[in-house]
């Protein structure tokens, strides 16, 4: 094949969507593609279930024009990414999507009720990979009195440490525009487990992209799994939007238990106060971080989160 013909065929492409072998990718005109990847693709200190994800930026070459297929021989470095362990593999991991912007997390507080022990694992995720997070308390026409009582101390909690806390109701149209607002003219993970209405607020939203949903399992009070795999959509106002799987459990991957209190703002300018360089913040004396939760400058629930991590690191024996 002559040089000047193979640079017409060669082109440079973002993955839109992963079905495992398969992938969807859209050049800078705007035209899909089906694409697969050739051989193995090893990208250096990276251990994931799947070679190439959502977001990613990649070298392709059309193998038939009529068909829109092409195969990917080359993937561009990653700004950042967001990983979690491979249900598959606990050793392993799979890369939900990368080169992000923001991470915005749905929560609720009633059918079905996130744990803080969620929100903190996702949190320090996005720390560790750079990427600014966000936190939408959704289906907020089901709060009674106690739920907002809660919603206000947890919303207090996490702003002053640095996080956009909102408040939304698609019934209601509260905070659906913050939320528009927040996703213009950037890459956005929406995440979160099943059942906190995500897609249906996506879908109230962008009618456009007719996301499945699913009501709460009323038998165990978790949502059921309805998107399979990681996909990415165009925002007619500027902007991605990636939406995940429903996740049960969200994983801390490469992060050593050294490292972990790095990932909470509100410890990491204290650290330096320690008695010694290795402190885990547990029962070493002269521990800054602890002095912190005493004095009421770091919350009890944010630091039970943290030792609860760090258990779970120690079990895996990272």
């Amino acid at each position: 094949m002559g040089q000047g013909l193979l640079s017409l065929l060669r082109m440079r492409a973002l993955i839109y969507k992963s079905t495992g072998s398969w992938y969807i990718a859209k050049n800078g005109d705007g035209k899909v593609y089906n694409a697969r990847i050739k051989g193995v693709f090893k990208i250096d200190g990276i251990t994931s279930t799947n070679p190439i994800a959502v977001g990613d930026e990649v070298e392709m070459d059309i193998e038939d024009v009529e068909e829109e297929s092409a195969m990917i021989h080359e993937i561009y470095p990653r700004r950042n990414y967001v990983a979690r362990i491979s249900p598959h593999n606990k050793r392993m991991h799979h890369i939900v999507a990368s080169n992000l912007d923001q991470c915005v997390l749905f929560v609720t507080l009633r059918d079905p009720k996130t744990s803080q022990g969620f929100m903190d694992r996702f949190l320090v995720s996005c720390e560790a990979y750079h990427i600014p997070a966000v936190i939408v308390f959704n289906k907020s026409d089901l709060y009674r009195k106690k739920e907002m009582v809660i919603f206000e101390e947890l919303k207090n909690m996490y702003e002053a440490i640095g996080y956009k806390v909102i408040l939304a109701s698609v019934q209601n149209h509260v905070g659906v525009d913050e939320v528009k607002e927040l996703l213009k003219d950037k890459t956005s993970l929406l995440s979160g487990h099943s059942g906190v209405g995500k897609s249906t607020f996506i879908n109230a939203v962008f009618p456009q992209f007719n996301l499945r949903t699913q009501e709460v399992s009323g038998w165990s009070g978790k949502g059921m799994h309805t998107t399979t795999f990681a996909e990415m959509f165009d925002l007619d106002f500027g902007g991605r939007i990636i939406d995940t799987p429903g996740l049960r459990e969200f994983g801390i991957v490469d992060i050593g238990k050294q490292e972990l209190s790095h990932y909470f703002p509100e410890m990491r300018d204290l650290i330096g106060g320690c008695q010694f360089n290795n402190c885990q913040h547990i029962n070493e004396p002269g521990c800054a971080i602890k002095e912190a939760v005493n004095t009421g400058q770091v919350s009890i629930e944010r630091y039970v989160s943290y030792c609860t991590i760090l258990e779970k690191m120690e079990e895996i024996n990272y």
